[in-house]
C-alpha cells in the first residue's frame, strides 16, 4: 500500500515538473515571438493562432489544440527549435510563419533525413531578403465607432507591430456630447471594456483637448464630423488613407463617392453594398482591381461565413442547388423592448424572441461567386444571444459523397490551400455557439453534425461563425490586400 502511495506520489511530482519545464520553454518561445515581431516584422503563430502576448499555459494549450487537430506530436521543444533556427537566420523579410504547420510539415514529409534546423532553413527560402520584398504604411480611418468599429479598432492595434502594415490613425465620430473630453471618455470607455470579448489589453489615455487617444502607443486622432463632406484629411497629416465606413448608413457606391476626400485613396464598406464589388478575403479578393476601383465592401458577416465552404464544395463535388438558414445572434438594429421597426418582426423584444427575418445571404453569394447565380434560396432567424451565429447549408450536390469524405474534404480546406485563414475545423461533439467567440477565422465547420442523405448527393453541413469578431478579422485582411501591405505567408 505505501508502495503505491509513493508511486503516485512521485507520479504527481513528476507531471509538476515537466510541467514547470514547458512553460519555461514557452517563455522563451514567447521572447523569441516578441524579439521578430518588434525587430523584424516576422510574426509566429501555431495554426493560424496568434500567440504574441499569450500566457504560457495558452501556448502550451495552442500545442495540444494542433496535435490534436493535425494527429501529430507537436511540441514545444520542436516549435522552440524551429523558433531559435528563423531568429538565427539574419535575412529574412517580413512575413507570417505558422511554426505548427511547418513541424507538421517536418514530422509528416521529411523523407531526405534532414536536420530540423536544415528543414526550416531550407523552408524560409522564399521567405529571405534575396527577393527584396519590402512594405509601405497605409493611413487607416474608421468612419463610425460603434460594434465593428471598436472591434476594428482593438484588431487594427494589436497587429501594429513595427508599424508597417495598417496603421489607425483617425476615427470621425458623430458627436454626441457637448463636451469633446466627456465624449472621448466615453467612446475610450467602450474600446476598453467590451461585455462579449472581454476588457481591451492594453493602455489607453485621452487627450485634454478630447481630439486624440493614444492606444499602446498609436496615437489615433478624434475628428468630430456630421458629414464626410466636412473633412479635409490632409489637414491632420493623412494621405492615401483607407477610409472604413462601419455606420451602416450609406450602402450603395454612389453614396460613399462623399469619402473621396483630399488625403483618402480607397473606401471600404462593412456591410454589403450595392454598385460596388462586395469582396470575401480567400473567396474572390484577387479580383479586385485597385487601381480603378476606389469604393468596395467586405460583403457581410454571414456571406463571410458560408462562401469559402461553398467554394470548397462547388470545386470539389459541384452545387446544383442549396438553401442558407442563419441562426443568428440578435444585433443592435433591432429593439430590447418592443418598439416601431421600419422592418417586419423585427421590432419585437430581441432579447426574449426567436424573429424570423429575411438575409441578404443568397443574393450576396451571387456577387461573390457569380458561378452559383441562381441556385440558392435563404432565411434567417435572430436569436437572443449577443454574438455568434450558425449556418446551415442544405445543399444539392452533383457527385454523391459520404459524410466521412465531405468532412475530409473541409478538414484538408482548413489545413492546406487559400482558404486556412477562412475555415477553421472542429471535431468536438461538445462545441457550442461560446466556443466560437473571439475566432479569427471566417467559420468553424462542425464536422459531427454534417448529415448526408443515403443517396449522398444531399448534405447538411453546419458552420459556427464569429459574426462581430471573425467577420472584423475579415475586413482586416481584406483592408490589408486593398492597402498592398500583405505580408508573405507560410500557412
Amino acid at each position: 500500500m505505501e508502495t503505491t502511495k509513493n508511486k503516485i506520489r512521485q507520479e504527481t511530482e513528476t507531471s509538476l515538473q515537466y510541467w514547470r519545464e514547458d512553460e519555461k520553454k514557452a517563455l522563451e518561445l514567447l521572447q523569441i515571438v516578441g524579439e521578430l515581431r518588434f525587430d523584424r516584422s516576422i510574426e509566429l503563430v501555431i495554426f493560424r493562432r496568434g500567440i504574441y502576448d499569450c500566457r504560457p499555459s495558452e501556448v502550451l494549450n495552442n500545442h495540444l489544440y494542433a496535435a490534436n487537430y493535425v494527429n501529430a506530436p507537436i511540441t514545444i521543444d520542436t516549435t522552440l527549435s524551429i523558433a531559435k533556427t528563423i531568429l538565427n537566420h539574419k535575412e529574412v523579410n517580413p512575413c507570417i510563419l505558422d511554426i505548427g504547420k511547418m513541424a507538421v510539415n517536418w514530422l509528416k514529409n521529411n523523407s531526405n533525413n534532414l536536420s530540423l534546423e536544415n528543414f526550416v532553413n531550407d523552408s524560409l527560402l522564399p521567405y529571405t531578403s534575396s527577393n527584396n520584398f519590402s512594405i509601405n504604411a497605409r493611413d487607416v480611418i474608421l468612419y463610425g465607432f460603434g460594434r465593428i468599429g471598436r472591434l476594428l479598432a482593438r484588431r487594427l492595434i494589436e497587429q501594429t507591430g513595427r508599424g508597417e502594415q495598417l496603421r489607425l490613425r483617425a476615427i470621425v465620430l458623430r458627436p454626441q456630447m457637448k463636451d469633446y473630453y466627456s465624449e472621448a471618455k466615453k467612446r475610450a470607455a467602450l474600446l476598453m471594456t467590451d461585455s462579449v470579448h472581454g476588457d481591451f489589453r492594453g493602455t489607453i489615455t485621452i487627450a485634454e483637448d478630447g481630439k486624440s487617444l493614444t492606444v499602446n502607443g498609436n496615437k489615433i486622432l478624434l475628428i468630430y464630423a456630421k458629414d464626410p463632406a466636412d473633412i479635409d484629411y490632409t489637414e491632420y497629416g493623412l494621405k492615401d488613407a483607407l477610409v472604413i465606413d462601419n455606420t451602416g448608413v450609406w450602402r450603395d457606391g454612389e453614396a460613399l463617392k462623399a469619402h473621396l476626400r483630399p488625403g483618402v485613396e480607397h473606401v471600404m464598406l462593412t456591410a454589403p453594398g450595392k454598385l460596388m464589388p462586395n469582396i470575401v478575403y480567400g473567396v474572390n479578393h484577387e479580383t479586385l482591381d485597385l487601381e480603378n476601383t476606389k469604393i468596395f465592401c467586405a460583403a457581410s458577416c454571414t456571406t463571410n461565413a458560408i462562401s469559402p465552404i461553398l467554394k470548397v464544395m462547388n470545386e470539389s463535388l459541384g452545387i446544383e442547388k442549396g438553401h442558407i438558414e442563419t441562426v443568428h445572434a440578435y444585433t443592435s438594429d433591432q429593439n430590447l423592448l418592443d418598439n416601431f421597426h421600419k422592418k417586419p418582426r423585427r421590432g419585437r423584444s430581441a432579447p426574449l424572441n426567436m424573429v424570423l427575418t429575411s438575409t441578404g445571404a443568397a443574393e450576396a453569394i451571387e456577387s461573390v461567386m457569380p458561378e452559383l447565380k441562381g441556385k440558392f434560396t435563404g432565411n434567417a432567424v435572430r436569436v437572443p444571444t449577443p454574438n455568434v451565429s450558425l449556418a446551415i447549408m442544405s445543399l444539392s450536390l452533383n457527385t454523391p459523397t459520404t459524410k466521412a469524405a465531405l468532412n475530409q474534404i473541409l478538414k484538408d480546406a482548413s489545413l492546406h490551400g487559400p482558404l486556412v485563414e477562412q475555415i477553421q475545423y472542429s471535431d468536438s461533439e461538445e462545441y457550442v455557439s461560446t466556443d466560437a467567440v473571439g475566432m479569427t477565422s471566417a467559420c468553424v465547420l462542425d464536422a459531427p453534425s454534417t448529415i448526408v442523405s443515403a443517396d449522398g448527393k444531399n448534405v447538411i453541413i453546419y458552420a459556427w461563425y464569429d459574426n462581430e469578431y471573425g467577420y472584423t478579422c475579415q475586413v482586416v485582411r481584406v483592408a490589408k490586400h486593398a492597402a498592398q501591405v500583405r505580408r508573405p505567408a507560410y500557412f
